[in-house]
């Protein structure tokens, strides 16, 4: 079937046809989610066992060791990863990109299980997951009050906070940095407890006895049934002092007799300063699928709300991922559009007849737009790798839109009609167009199936290309010579050449005359540009042009929160006096934005993060 025969001779089908797929891509355009790369899955995951109280000696003998021969047996393993502290054990399973995801947790989650058996009895259940890199926070915030200490902004975040977020959609996770957290000490007199032949044992013993609650079953009750609950629990620190404890000779004493109750906080283990000074901040992460652009918005707006409701609260922005997001989906959008009017310009230097130039031009939003339908459907999202697809095909889209116009305006000047000069020459073109159009499919559709990771970031690279070109395709069959054949007029003057075209020739001429001279310079550019190749810098992506610097410090084993502190802030302080330093958030022993997913995995620790706040400069 001859597809633009049938375009211009039922132009309102066909003008239908692109109606619909603009409307389609239209709102697949606006379905899709904005982000800065897409998101991937790598098949690792996550191991994490503890031992309070154990040394980093035991665990590795008792603990990691059994769980890493476990695992070790499982198929498509590439590497394991163990990191022992006190207390703790986190294994990361690096598996073949070949590997499910969900596969490689099934196997990792049952060689585990095989050995827990084997692993000592006080060891808590180990916790497996995948990782995952959406989780990355991608907003931070520090938070005071004049009317709340630091216990009482740490509630805070932890529940009014908390909760006004995770209710907004897109929202994954918010973590508090920094603050303190509640706890009722029982400090206990080693005389008293000596003189009335009791030990801690016992008293820790009853303690957690004390605090349960727990489902009795049901009763009848005059026809019906009532649950039955076990209440033992205290609501304040004063019970605790009134606490009966009993002896082993049968007698009693109130616990204040013996200890020493205080209602305070827990020792710190992690901190967050800004500029030198503590406070209380809290991270934001997305969810995985939802939109770095949409979650910056709903989650400023959230906050703007809290702070309308508590006129107290201060709210700092210490770090912001969203921003260069959507800086980059800026920028990418006025490429494209830049791009467009450019290939526009060149088209109409070279057909110089705007109703030509017209028809041509037609193609670019023709094939761009539909080619969202199967961004879309293939769940596919707008980001750097995509907008790269469009921004480097922009200029080839109207490729075969242009070789279609050309060959008609060429039959035009043999005296032809338009209708006419359409119909014969999308005809005699036709293959020629077809076979120019895959042989570019075939160039990009293979980067959709690279290996390794940067294959996983290429896919949607490659099929947002080829999806492209497909489209032009479309457009350039069954659009194009429609217009063409309603929109042109017949050609009835001479042609006349640009003077460009003239002095072009003049160098053909040249070349076509010393073809000797033209062959070695031709060869001498050849080797030239191929010797340049080891000069140019290797890497994935380039650098980002991001106004955010983290440095990561990492403290002998051992060091404590202040000696961790006290570095951090000397750190700092020469970080300061680098110009256009505008603010330094510092985290120590929490907080994971903008570091690397592997580099901080484990139970907190004394470690740092830096966050260096730089002004944007603006070039115009």
């Amino acid at each position: 079937m001859n597809v633009s025969a049938w375009s211009i001779r039922n132009p309102i089908a066909a003008v239908m046809l692109f109606v619909l797929l603009t409307f389609g891509g239209l709102l697949s355009f606006n379905a899709m989610k904005v982000q800065n790369f897409p998101d991937i899955d790598l098949p690792t995951v996550t191991v994490s066992a503890s031992l309070p109280g154990a040394a980093p000696s035991q665990l590795e003998n008792d603990v990691a060791r059994k769980i890493e021969n476990s695992i070790a047996t499982v198929q498509g393993l590439k590497h394991i990863t163990t990191k022992v502290q006190d207390g703790a054990v986190t294994l990361i399973v690096e598996f073949r990109l070949e590997k499910p995801v969900q596969e490689a947790v099934d196997d990792v989650r049952s060689a585990v299980q095989k050995v827990r058996a084997d692993l000592p009895a006080d060891v808590r259940d180990p916790v497996i997951t995948k990782l995952d890199f959406a989780a990355q926070p991608v907003l931070a915030f520090t938070i005071a009050s004049s009317h709340m200490d630091a216990e009482a902004l740490s509630w805070f975040v932890d529940n009014d906070v908390s909760k006004k977020l995770l209710a907004q959609p897109g929202v994954g996770a918010v973590s508090r940095v920094g603050g303190v957290t509640r706890q009722v000490h029982v400090d206990i007199d080693p005389n008293k407890l000596q003189a009335l032949g009791a030990t801690a044992a016992d008293i820790s013993r009853q303690l957690r006895q004390v605090q349960v609650e727990s489902a009795g079953g049901r009763f009848d009750l005059s026809g019906s049934e009532q649950p039955v609950r076990t209440l033992a629990t205290v609501t304040s620190a004063d019970q605790l002092n009134a606490m009966q404890i009993a002896l082993s000779d049968g007698r009693r004493v109130r616990l204040d007799q013996v200890a020493r109750i205080s209602d305070t906080i827990a020792e710190p283990r992690a901190a967050a300063l800004l500029d030198g000074k503590p406070v209380v901040g809290f991270e934001v992460a997305r969810s995985r699928g939802a939109s770095e652009v949409e979650v910056g918005a709903l989650v400023h707006k959230a906050l703007d709300e809290l702070k309308a409701q508590r006129p107290d609260i201060e709210l700092t922005e210490a770090f912001n991922f969203v921003e260069p997001v959507q800086e980059e989906y800026d920028g990418s959008l006025h490429l494209l559009y830049e791009g467009a009017i450019l290939a526009v310009l060149v088209v109409w230097l070279f057909l110089r007849d705007m109703r030509a130039t017209f028809v041509s031009a037609v193609a670019l939003p023709m094939s761009a737009i539909p080619a969202f339908i199967g961004m879309h459907l293939l769940g596919f999202s707008i980001n750097v790798v995509s907008l790269l697809a469009l921004s480097l095909v922009i200029g080839i889209l109207v490729d075969d839109a242009i070789v279609e116009v050309e060959n008609i305006v060429r039959h035009l000047r043999m005296g032809k009609s338009p209708y006419d000069a359409a119909m014969e020459a999308a005809d005699e073109i036709g293959l020629a167009v077809i076979a120019t159009t895959f042989t570019l499919i075939a160039v990009f559709l293979p980067t959709a199936f690279m290996s390794g990771v940067a294959g996983k970031f290429f896919k949607q690279f490659g099929w947002t290309a080829s999806l492209a070109v497909f489209a032009s395709l479309v457009v350039a069959r069954v659009l194009t010579p429609m217009m063409a054949a309603y929109l042109l007029k017949p050609i009835v003057d001479q042609e006349k050449e640009p003077r460009w075209l003239s002095v072009y020739m003049r160098w053909v001429t040249w070349c076509m005359t010393h073809r000797f001279a033209t062959m070695v310079l031709a060869t001498l550019f050849f080797f030239g540009s191929l010797a340049m190749i080891p000069l140019l810098k290797t890497g994935f992506i380039p650098p980002d042009d991001n106004s955010q610097t983290q440095v990561y410090l990492s403290l002998a084993p051992g060091a404590t929160l202040a000696q961790t502190q006290a570095t951090a802030e000397e750190t700092r302080n020469r970080l300061m006096k680098i110009r256009h330093v505008r603010s330094v958030y510092t985290t120590v022993g929490g907080g994971s934005a903008g570091g690397d997913p592997f580099a901080n995995f484990g139970t907190p620790e004394t470690v740092s993060y830096t966050h260096l706040t730089l002004p944007t400069i603006l070039l115009v």
